[in-house]
């Protein structure tokens, strides 16, 4: 399908559409925001039995979904030189892409021409190219860049259970061992703790009794012990311990365990250093630091070089330099070790000391629920409450909804309970399994406070206190993207939205405090959406990042990305799209949606991920899953002229040469138009010079491209070659006209034609003897006109002040001409009836619109 052209079966809506048998992309609704979940690669193995990429491809869309585009490139061009050599044959590449990148990577945003135009420029840079480099080679370069970029892909892993040790997430854990360390995740494959090979002090197993399951404990250099059950708790030790013993072997890095001061000064060749200090070995490596007497090395501190005993340093297990607080803590005593780990904590715990967050304590008071058999008072309350805190975490559901407000309706407060056991699943508080999609979890939280105004002020107490003393990083984490959620989708009361902004500005070093401010202004300006979060704003917070960027088409089969926001309307966002593109004014342009087989314009006034998010949800009503094949959700957005009420030819150069030329040509190959033979030659003259400028080489091939030249229906008139005659003579005529110039040649050509800027939709009627039964209609600045599809006459005009009623279903269109009791019907047959009532509606509002500020001007004179 012509990215240009876009057209419907049997109609046209200014050059968009989709027809029957438009493409189903696999996948789901896909913003052009791609984030993606990687599969299990629960065999495990250890370290990389053969060189290959099929790691890469699972690595890719396993784990950095955000990934640099010129990276995957890359990797994609690596493949190809690998299974191919260093000819790139575009054919051949773009079959080969989806196997290349990983799925969720090809999106609206990163088309799969796009991720070829990548590699090609990828290869063309590679030095594996230029210089044919072995094959073998560059697997192992591949091999080598994933290993560092995906290290928890290059893994062993094992299930086990969380015995003793401070506090995770979660209990049943994913432990996965590699080169960096030990890792434990969950079946989300978030990570729930890391543990680097320095920080392990000591590991441990035991085989465990009868009844006992085997366990492995590990001991870190903070102090903290973690004791985990699993069947293959022995293999975990010792593969810890290989790693463990490899690496200090090849370590070239040992910590002072004691102070050394030099006997002999610095001349003498001995090395000084105090307690603590990191020596970087020079020649020797831990093993001979392990098994000999003396070493060489440098202090890292005092940058001196000498030899020193090596009974008195511990040899980190690292091939890499070491993190200084790492370093520091080798030393320590267990309690001067908790010390600093509390001074850490609190450093960065320190603007929260000076300035205590906020909480919502003191609203509580008049707007909660109180607390269950409690009749103190309330200078009593604070001191005694403890577990009635009910601003405060929790890991328990609630039986009531929090708000006084709410209690009153037995519906609202169910499903405030409701909507609280999803908070807590999201936030990994409360047990759960594995979602069916990522906007499941965030659907059940906010779908109910976006039909009743009462839970929108639940919903956001209930997030404020799952994040009100919560000492769980990876629970508070969560609650931070349910409220950068929460404060795109809508504004809290005027009673509680003091009290949010005070918990954000008090909590301004978390880093998604500021952003949920501003989201917040914008949400009290622009007002509440109508749907729960799109799916592309859930992947995108939880892939940390604020900004999303989305893939818009232009007619010229260009592109390009946006910034959209929670709170960008579609107005917003054709004004950002106009003032990018260097247009006059975005007045008559709009978005449009294309999914499955239709093509939306998105109202000016709607929320942009709003009307993407209801039009997902209605295909996927309208076409139930059938086989257990889910619908295609893919969708891509397009930016046009919809409304050609003030278009003249000229007085826009951009938009003439990015959307007016480009609009205008396929409807005019169609054979939509009335012209004249002499036109015929004028404008096939111009679209060659719009294509090839001066270049006269492809004169030969005019026959071949008469399609894009002539209008469809007038070709066989005359002989190709008598076109090719008489298109070049007209050419000659336009020596030195530049493509921008031809093209707007062509359009104030046709400028005069009564049916320029028209939609034009093939119908069949059957109110109108007088009439054909196939009929063309074209919607424009004139009204609605009625064409003879064989001669190109126009019937009649209907202007837009004589319409008085219409109506459009699946099937059908009907419009009424005059009063509705002696008014003339005309009922039409067609598929895009849902477009004609959009255009015809769009029309008349920006006729009435016109037509009240030309009264408003007329009174205020």
């Amino acid at each position: 399908m012509e990215m240009m052209e876009m057209r419907d079966d049997g109609g046209d809506s200014d050059g968009v559409g989709g027809g029957e048998g438009s493409d189903d992309d696999d996948g789901a609704a896909d913003g052009g925001v791609g984030v993606g979940n990687g599969g299990d690669d629960s065999s495990g193995g250890f370290g990389v039995a053969h060189v290959s990429l099929d790691r890469v491809q699972l690595c890719a869309g396993a784990e950095e979904t955000q990934e640099q585009e010129d990276d995957l490139a890359e990797l994609a061009s690596q493949q190809y030189f690998v299974d191919y050599g260093s000819e790139m044959i575009l054919e051949r590449l773009l079959n080969l892409v989806p196997t290349y990148i990983p799925d969720r990577e090809i999106t609206p945003l990163r088309t799969l021409e796009k991720w070829a135009q990548l590699a090609i420029a990828a290869h063309k840079k590679g030095i594996y190219a230029q210089r044919r480099t072995d094959a073998q080679k560059v697997k192992e370069d591949v091999v080598n860049y994933a290993r560092f970029k995906w290290p928890l892909l290059f893994s062993r892993f094992y299930e086990a259970y969380k015995f003793s040790g401070p506090s995770l997430p979660k209990n049943d854990v994913i432990v996965a061992v590699n080169w960096t360390g030990v890792y434990f995740v969950d079946e989300q494959e978030q990570v729930l703790l890391e543990l680097s090979f320095p920080e392990i002090m000591a590991v441990s197993s035991s085989r465990g009794a009868k009844l006992v399951a085997p366990s492995f404990t590990l001991a870190t250099i903070k102090g903290d012990e973690y004791t985990f059950t699993s069947s293959n708790a022995e293999d975990i030790r010792d593969l810890v311990v290989t790693f463990l013993e490899g690496l200090r072997k090849r370590s070239k890095y040992v910590v002072a365990l004691q102070d050394n001061p030099s006997p002999a000064g610095e001349e003498s060749g001995f090395l000084s250093f105090a307690k603590g200090d990191l020596i970087i070995l020079d020649h020797d490596t831990g093993e001979q630091v392990m098994n000999s007497g003396w070493a060489n090395g440098i202090n890292e501190r005092t940058k001196q070089r000498g030899d020193f005993p090596t009974d008195c340093v511990y040899v980190m297990p690292t091939v890499t330099m070491p993190p200084r607080e790492i370093v520091a803590l080798v030393t320590m005593t267990p309690d001067q070790r908790q010390d600093v780990i509390r001074l850490l904590q609190l450093r960065t715990a320190e603007p929260e000391v000076r300035a205590k967050p906020y909480t919502l304590e003191e609203f509580s008071y008049d707007y909660f629920r109180p607390p269950p058999k409690h009749t103190l008072s309330r200078v009593m309350v604070s001191k005694t409450r403890g577990k009635d805190r009910l601003w405060s975490h929790t890991r328990e559901p609630l039986k009531q909804a929090l708000l006084k407000k709410i209690l009153g309706s037995e519906e609202l407060s169910q499903e405030a309970c409701m909507a609280f056991i999803a908070v807590l699943k999201y936030m990994g508080d409360y047990p759960s399994k594995r979602m069916r999609s990522v906007n499941e979890l965030t659907d059940q939280i906010f779908e109910g406070a976006l039909k009743a105004e009462p839970l929108k002020d639940e919903v956001y107490v209930q997030i404020l206190k799952q994040l009100t003393d919560n000492h769980i990083r990876y629970s508070e984490e969560r609650g931070w993207e349910l409220l950068w959620l929460c404060t795109g989708l809508f504004p809290p009361s005027n009673i509680l939205l003091p009290h949010v902004q005070r918990f954000l500005q008090s909590r301004k070093p978390c880093p998604l405090a500021i952003d949920c401010l501003q989201r917040l202004q914008k949400a009290l300006r622009n007002g509440s959406r109508k749907y729960p979060p799109h799916l592309v704003e859930v992947e995108a917070i939880q892939h940390k990042t604020t900004q999303i960027f989305h893939k818009v088409y232009f007619p010229d089969d260009t592109d390009e990305a946006f910034e959209v926001e929670s709170s960008t309307k579609a107005k917003d966002f054709c004004q950002n799209i106009a003032a990018r593109l260097l247009l006059k004014s975005s007045e008559g342009f709009s978005l449009f949606v294309k999914i499955a087989d239709k093509v939306l314009s998105v109202p000016e006034n709607d929320f942009f991920f709003d009307f993407v998010r209801h039009l997902t949800d209605w295909i996927k009503k309208a076409r139930p899953v059938k086989d257990g094949i889910v619908p295609s959700l893919t969708y891509q957005v397009f930016f046009m002229k919809k409304l050609w009420t003030t278009t003249v030819p000229g007085k826009d150069p951009m938009a003439d040469s990015i959307f007016h030329y480009y609009q205008e040509l396929p409807k005019y190959l169609r054979g939509y138009h009335k012209c004249t033979r002499e036109e015929v030659l004028q404008l096939g003259a111009l679209i060659y010079r719009a294509k090839f400028e001066e270049d006269k080489s492809y004169f030969p091939s005019i026959p071949k491209l008469l399609r894009e030249l002539v209008p469809q229906d007038l070709i066989r008139q005359i002989s190709p070659d008598d076109w090719k005659r008489s298109i070049v003579a007209y050419f000659n005529k336009h020596a030195g006209k530049s493509k921008e110039e031809a093209k707007l040649a062509f359009l104030k050509l046709i400028f005069k034609w009564p049916t320029f800027g028209s939609a034009f939709f093939e119908v069949k009627q059957t109110t109108e003897p007088n009439f054909p039964e196939i009929l063309l209609i074209a919607i424009n600045k004139y009204g609605v006109s009625l064409i003879d599809p064989r001669t190109k006459d126009i019937l009649t005009t209907h202007p837009f002040t004589k319409i008085s009623n219409w109506s459009s279903g699946n099937t059908y269109f009907h419009i009424t001409i005059g009063n509705l009791v002696r008014g003339s019907k005309l009922l039409c047959e067609t598929s895009l009836g849902y477009k004609m009532d959009d255009l015809l509606t769009s029309y008349i509002s920006q006729m009435l619109t016109a037509m009240s500020k030309q009264r408003g001007s007329r009174s205020g004179k």
